[in-house]
C-alpha cells in the first residue's frame, strides 16, 4: 500500500488563521495531567489509609488493583461514549464521574468501600485517553498530530512525576483527605471550562475565524468536520487486520514501560546496590527521559510529515527507530559493569520508548478518523492487559530466571513492536467512509 502525500492547507484571502485549536491542545494536556495527578494521589497517602484502617499490604494491593480492572474494563465503553455522543459531552461526563469518586475515598470506612470507590474511579478515568484523542481528531491538523499526542502524554508523565512532591506537603497540613477533596475540585473546575469552551465542530466554536476553519476543514475533509453523529462500525473496524496489528505493537509497549514504573526500582536496588534514597532518585531519571521522548517522537513525526507528506513514512520511521534503540539499550544496560552506566542504557532504553508513544495515540487518529475513540480505546485495552500482565508474569521470570530474563523480555518486545509497525500504514482509514 503506498504512502499518500496529505493535502495542504491554504489560508483564506491571506487571513491568519487563529489558534483556538492549540488552546483545545493545552486543555487537553491539562486533562492528562490532572488524570495522573488523581491516580497516583492514593499511593502516596497509602501509609496514612493504612494507619488509620489498618490495612495490611495485601489489602492496600487490592484497592490498588482494583483501580486498573475498571480502568481495563471500560476502555472501549468510554471509547464508544464519545463517539456517539461527542466528546464536549463525553469528556465533561467522565471527568465529574471520576472527580466525584475521587472526593468520595475520603468518605470511604472499610476495605470494601474504598474498593468499590476506586473501582468506579478507574471505570470513569477509562473514558479519559480515547474520548480526549477524539476531542483532537477534528481540531488538529494531520502535520501536528504527533506533537499534540507526544505533549499530552509527556504532561501525563510529569503530573505524575510531580504530584508525590505536592501530595506530600498537602498531607501535612491537610491530612490524608485533603489531596484527594483538592484534586478532585480541581477536576470539577476543569470539566466546566472543558464544556464552556470546547465545541465537538470547530465551525461551532465561536473563536475561529473563517481562515482557521478551512484550514481544517481542507486538511481533515468534509466527513471529520462534518459533526454528524453515525453508529461507530464496530463489526467493520473488528475485521480489519491493521485494528489487532496495532493492538499488539501497543500491548509490547505498554508492557514494557509498566517494567518501568512498578518494577524497576526494585530492580536498581536488588541488582545495583542502590540504598533507598538513591534508588528513588536514579529510578526517576528514565521517566525523565521518558518524558523528553514523548515531546521528541511527536514533534519529528510532525516535521517529516511536514517535508514529506507521506504520513506512513513520518510514524513509521520514528516508532521504529524508538523500539529499535529500546531493542538495543535495555541489553546493553544489564551487560554494564557499573551501576551508573547502567541507568544511563536504561534512560536511553526509556527514551526510545516514549518516542514511540505519541506516535501511536496520533496513529489512532489517522486511521480511526471520526471514530478514534473508540479505535484507541481498543488500542489501550491492549495496552492496559500489557501493563497488567507485565506485573505478574515478571514475578514468576524473577522467581524462575532472575533479572536478566526479565529485562530481556522487553528487549524481545521492543524489537516485536519494531517490526510490526513497519507493517502498519497509517494513511489508509480503518473503515470505508462511504459505509460507515
Amino acid at each position: 500500500m503506498t504512502d499518500a502525500a496529505l493535502p495542504a492547507a491554504a489560508p483564506v484571502h491571506g487571513a491568519r488563521p487563529t489558534r483556538v485549536r492549540h488552546v483545545v491542545l493545552w486543555l487537553t494536556v491539562l486533562a492528562y495531567m490532572i488524570t495522573y495527578m488523581d491516580r497516583v494521589v492514593i499511593s502516596t497517602t497509602a501509609p496514612l489509609i493504612q494507619k488509620e484502617f489498618g490495612f495490611s499490604v495485601i489489602t492496600m494491593g487490592w484497592i490498588f488493583s482494583v483501580f486498573q480492572i475498571g480502568y481495563a474494563l471500560f476502555q472501549i465503553p468510554g471509547g464508544w461514549l464519545g463517539d456517539r455522543i461527542g466528546p464536549r459531552r463525553a469528556l465533561t461526563g467522565v471527568v465529574v464521574w471520576w472527580s466525584a469518586f475521587t472526593a468520595l475515598t475520603t468518605g470511604a470506612w472499610s476495605a470494601g468501600s474504598m474498593m468499590a470507590c476506586r473501582f468506579l474511579f478507574g471505570c470513569g478515568e477509562a473514558g479519559a485517553f480515547p474520548n480526549a484523542t477524539r476531542s483532537l481528531s477534528r481540531w488538529m491538523l494531520p502535520s501536528e498530530r504527533g506533537f499534540a499526542q507526544g505533549i499530552t502524554h509527556a504532561g501525563a508523565r510529569l503530573g505524575g512525576a510531580l504530584t508525590p512532591v505536592l501530595v506530600v506537603w498537602l498531607m501535612i497540613h491537610l491530612g490524608w483527605r485533603g489531596p484527594f477533596l483538592i484534586f478532585a475540585m480541581l477536576g470539577l473546575i476543569w470539566a466546566a471550562f472543558w464544556f464552556y469552551y470546547y465545541r465537538d465542530n470547530p465551525r461551532d466554536h465561536a473563536g475561529t475565524n473563517e481562515a482557521e476553519r478551512t484550514m481544517i476543514a481542507e486538511a481533515l475533509g468534509a466527513q471529520a468536520t462534518s459533526g454528524a453523529r453515525m453508529p461507530v462500525p464496530w463489526r467493520q473496524l473488528l475485521a480489519n487486520p491493521q485494528l489487532w496489528l496495532i493492538s499488539a505493537m501497543y500491548f509490547c509497549y505498554a508492557y514494557s514501560i509498566n517494567i518501568f514504573l512498578t518494577w524497576f526500582p526494585k530492580y536498581l536496588n536488588e541488582v545495583r546496590s542502590f540504598d533507598i534514597v538513591q534508588m528513588g532518585f536514579f529510578a526517576s531519571l528514565p521517566l525523565m527521559a521518558g518524558v523528553v521522548g514523548d515531546v521528541a517522537g511527536g514533534w519529528i513525526s510532525d516535521r517529516l510529515i511536514e517535508h514529506t507528506g507521506r504520513v506512513t513514512l513520518a510514524r513509521r520511521a520514528v516508532a521504529v527507530a524508538g523500539f529499535t534503540l529500546a531493542a538495543f539499550a535495555i541489553p546493553v544496560a544489564v551487560w554494564s559493569a557499573s551501576p551508573l552506566a547502567s541507568v544511563g542504557w536504561f534512560a536511553l532504553a526509556v527514551f526510545g520508548l516514549e518516542l514511540t508513544v505519541g506516535i501511536s495515540w496520533a496513529l489512532t487518529l489517522d486511521v480511526g478518523g471520526i471514530f478514534a475513540g473508540s479505535v484507541s480505546a481498543v488500542m489501550n485495552t491492549f495496552g492496559n492487559i500489557g501493563g497488567a500482565l507485565a506485573a505478574v508474569i515478571t514475578g514468576y521470570i524473577l522467581k524462575w530466571s532472575g533479572w536478566d530474563a526479565a529485562m530481556y523480555v522487553l528487549a524481545i518486545l521492543s524489537a516485536l513492536a519494531g517490526l510490526m509497525y513497519l507493517r502498519i500504514n497509517a494513511s489508509k482509514l480503518l473503515y470505508t467512509p462511504s459505509e460507515a
